[in-house]
């Protein structure tokens, strides 16, 4: 067993860092995008030059090579989840799917009902729309979540009504990687007639999504979090017990089976189908070896760093994300002395936002410490050497910041903050 003086001091790591830090900083973001997969570019490209046809040209040979090339990409991404290539539309990405799939769903069943259940902590692209559809008239029960992130299926029983038309709960956490109970509450839905649309963005390709064992009627899923291109994702929608429709967005031309009119981006869903296909063959052993890194950066961090909070389950995770609070220190002082990593404070949508993560809050965590929050995520090109090297610098990034902070002082000194009353000038 390794004895405390043996643990070299962040000093001493600082000095022997590896060369990864030199240059750019080290991705720890893949969460947010992921850059595009060599093989996924090579795929792409003769589609830009002399592939070029409109996939809905049915006269010659040039729309004839573009839609074959878009039913391949179709299929390989139907295959990753267990669908059927026909229930496979494309969109511009996740957002639109969401939009495409709770909009949608809520205007054809109109007449049926007008209530709708979601959870807190989804997506700012399910809870707007969420919102929208109220101005208009609907209603929508927002689930809390267990302090471990989850949402409760028994919660989501108990909120289904006779008017319930939609159950839209995301599959992972984009900011803790959280997984949720997706088939027991996709089981509960068709139990009870409820359409079950789950944002799949973060999960896709990274974990066993079969929708026909989950009950997944509706399935939102991107390009670019997979290795693939931004600006292309597709929603997957049911034909079969049941069928479901939705009413379309966009008009003008009645394309993908009249779900989402416009010319299809022939060279990125060739991408994202490439992308797909890589995922799916090499799932379970890239989750295996993300896995292996993001524990071996959690054990390290967690031995070497006092006073941190693993936020969210550690069982039902993602395996490349994890969500950390360092306790007496704020989270953005950190971020900015961090400038040979990229990293991220909260999901990428909202980063620009100084307010703490609402989705930490929802899981019960006070200001304070969603304040002192750092998403990171290890992806395909992630290597330990990067891990040891990032650990290293929050380690000494850390220790300086508590330097400097008078909480962090008086806890040294075994004072209980919880007992002293604070006041305000």
């Amino acid at each position: 067993m390794t004895t405390q003086t043996q643990t070299p001091s962040p000093e001493d790591r600082a000095r022997t860092r590896p060369a990864v830090t030199a240059g750019r900083p080290i991705y720890m973001d893949y969460a947010a995008t992921c850059p595009v997969d060599p093989r996924v570019l090579d795929a792409m490209l003769p589609y830009f030059t002399e592939k070029f046809g409109n996939a809905a040209s049915r006269t010659h040979s040039y729309g004839w090579v573009a839609e074959e090339a878009v039913e391949i990409g179709r299929e390989r991404i139907a295959e990753v989840i267990g669908a059927s290539p026909k229930e496979i539309t494309f969109t511009s990405g996740a957002t639109e799917s969401n939009n495409l799939a709770i909009k949608g769903v809520a205007e054809y069943l109109a007449d049926k009902g007008r209530h709708i259940v979601t959870c807190v902590t989804e997506h700012k692209a399910v809870l707007d729309p969420c919102k929208y559809l109220e101005r208009k008239g609907y209603e929508v029960t927002y689930l809390p979540v267990a302090p471990d992130g989850r949402v409760d299926p028994q919660r989501v029983a108990d909120a289904i009504r006779d008017d319930t038309i939609l159950v839209s709960i995301m599959f992972a956490n984009n900011e803790t990687g959280v997984v949720h109970p997706v088939p027991e509450i996709g089981r509960i839905c068709h139990e009870r007639g409820v359409l079950f649309h789950t944002d799949a963005t973060q999960a896709f390709g990274k974990i066993p999504i079969d929708v026909q064992e989950m009950n997944i009627d509706l399935l939102s899923m991107s390009a670019h979090k997979i290795y693939g291109p931004k600006g292309v994702g597709a929603l997957y929608l049911r034909r079969r017990r049941p069928r479901v429709r939705v009413v379309p967005l966009i008009h003008g031309g009645g394309h993908e089976r009249g779900n989402r009119s416009g010319t299809l981006p022939v060279p990125l869903i060739v991408g994202f189908g490439e992308a797909a296909k890589i995922a799916a063959e090499s799932m379970e052993e890239e989750s295996r070896r993300i896995l292996e890194l993001r524990e071996h950066m959690r054990r390290r961090i967690e031995s070497e760093i006092p006073e941190v909070v693993i936020n969210g389950s550690i069982e039902h995770r993602l395996p490349g994300t994890l969500n950390v609070s360092f306790k007496y220190i704020e989270g953005e002082s950190l971020i900015m002395g961090l400038r040979g990593v990229a990293v991220s404070s909260g999901s990428a949508c909202t980063s620009a936002s100084l307010e703490p993560s609402y989705v930490l809050r929802a899981m019960g965590l006070d200001d304070e410490l969603a304040h002192s929050s750092l998403r990171m995520c290890i992806g395909r090109p992630t290597t330990r050497e990067e891990v040891d090297a990032v650990v290293d610098m929050l380690a000494e990034r850390v220790a300086k910041l508590r330097e400097m902070s008078p909480l962090w002082e008086m806890v040294q000194e075994g004072i209980d903050l919880s007992t002293i009353e604070w006041t305000a000038h």
